[in-house]
């Protein structure tokens, strides 16, 4: 169920009813956002009707039966621009053999992608799906470069960079961090910077851009 305070932000972009980095569930309260996006794309609307926490909730989504012109022509170009600019992104990347790297996310699909992603390009990839996977992890591997996403439940991004300073240098505590997260705004990129973190990555996750800080972090390894 939806609380009656939250319930008219629910399709709003980046707005979620637990809004915190410790929060239980994952993602960027994006969703919804997109859901109403794409149904009014297609002519339609979407609405929600909730009585509270612990009653559920219903969604509403009332659609034509032929789209709009304007809307299918809209779709069609956001997904066949989309392929062809990923492969021309894709033919320049640069290597990462021989680089050690730990990602950390609780997002199942981000988690896949990201290390199929890295590993495709020759690196090797440990990943964890929370603050305290990774700690578990780091006293069996020593990785090169360790991206953490900051929204991780129970503990967040910052809670584990803090465990990882806390280890000695030959234990991993001096390893070189990114920071990824869905809100890019510059107090999100100072907070980062002050918790430790070297570098910060917005999601959508571009590439070539997180290969790129990958190389810089790892320049001076031998």
């Amino acid at each position: 169920g939806i609380s009656a305070e939250f319930l008219p932000y629910v399709f709003n972009r980046f707005r979620q009813a637990d809004s915190s980095t410790k929060r239980k569930h994952g993602g960027l309260g994006l969703g919804l956002a997109i859901v109403r996006h794409l149904t009014e794309l297609h002519g339609g609307s979407v609405e929600v009707d909730s009585a509270g926490p612990g009653a559920g909730a219903r969604f509403t989504v009332r659609l034509p039966l032929r789209a709009t012109t304007p809307a299918r022509q809209q779709m069609e170009y956001a997904f066949s621009a989309a392929p062809a600019a990923t492969t021309r992104a894709a033919t320049t990347l640069a290597r990462l053999d021989g680089l050690r790297i730990m990602s950390v996310d609780d997002d199942d699909n981000t988690r896949e992608m990201l290390q199929e992603a890295l590993e495709h390009m020759g690196a090797e990839v440990v990943s964890a799906a929370s603050a305290a996977e990774a700690l578990t992890a780091l006293e069996h591997c020593r990785p090169d470069v360790l991206i953490s996403d900051i929204g991780l439940p129970t503990q967040d991004g910052y809670d584990l960079l803090r465990s990882v300073r806390a280890l000695p240098r030959e234990a991993g505590g001096a390893t070189p961090a990114v920071a990824l997260s869905g809100y890019a705004g510059e107090q999100e990129r100072v907070a980062t910077e002050r918790a430790g973190f070297q570098s910060f990555a917005s999601k959508p996750i571009v590439l070539s851009e997180l290969i790129a800080t990958i190389i810089r972090l790892t320049a001076d390894k031998s």
